[in-house]
């Protein structure tokens, strides 16, 4: 593996050998199980807080399948991500009710005052931005996710009150 990672759960700084013996326990784990692919996945995104292509190419050489079958997975579902993500992500909803109820504006929000598209990382890593089509709230729109935080009828006029208070450390943030 050519690249340090910073533990997700821990925000440790991980050397290669130590992502290499943290990937081969996992894989331990998982290797033989039918359905393994999508759990250790899974955890080594926990772990690293991302799927690098090394990881990856780990991954696919411990399951004994292709390379592009293993990227494929991850490419299919946006849980996974192969660049570093934000200590914080936040997801705004674009689904029906929350387009409807101002989701596109409270995006729009989010990325002025990040000041990152969709599908990036701020420089500091504190917080990346994405889309999520439904988080199940509809009544509540417009929605976002912050990690696994609700906050729900949201106002562009409060984001950046909402992101101070997880940039202070604050775990539920503002409303």
């Amino acid at each position: 593996m050519s690249e340090n990672a910073t533990c997700c759960e821990c925000s440790e700084s991980l050397s290669e050998d130590e992502m290499a013996l943290r990937l081969e326990e996992i894989l331990e784990e998982y290797r033989d199980k039918p359905g393994g692919l999508i759990p250790v996945l899974q955890i080594a995104q926990s772990q690293f807080g991302y799927l690098s292509e090394s990881v990856l190419k780990t991954i696919s050489t411990a399951f004994n399948k292709p390379y592009s079958e293993v990227a494929g997975v991850v490419s299919f579902y946006s849980f996974f991500s192969t660049v570093p993500r934000g200590k914080y992500l936040v997801r705004a909803c674009l689904g029906t009710a929350c387009y409807v109820r101002g989701g596109k504006e409270v995006l729009s929000a989010l990325k002025k005052q990040l000041k990152i598209d969709v599908s990036e990382t701020a420089e500091d890593r504190l917080f990346s931005l994405a889309v999520g089509r439904c988080f199940g709230a509809c009544g509540l729109a417009p929605v976002i996710m912050v990690n696994d935080n609700v906050h729900q009828r949201v106002k562009p006029s409060k984001i950046g009150e909402l992101l101070k208070a997880y940039a202070a450390g604050e775990k539920g943030g503002a409303q």
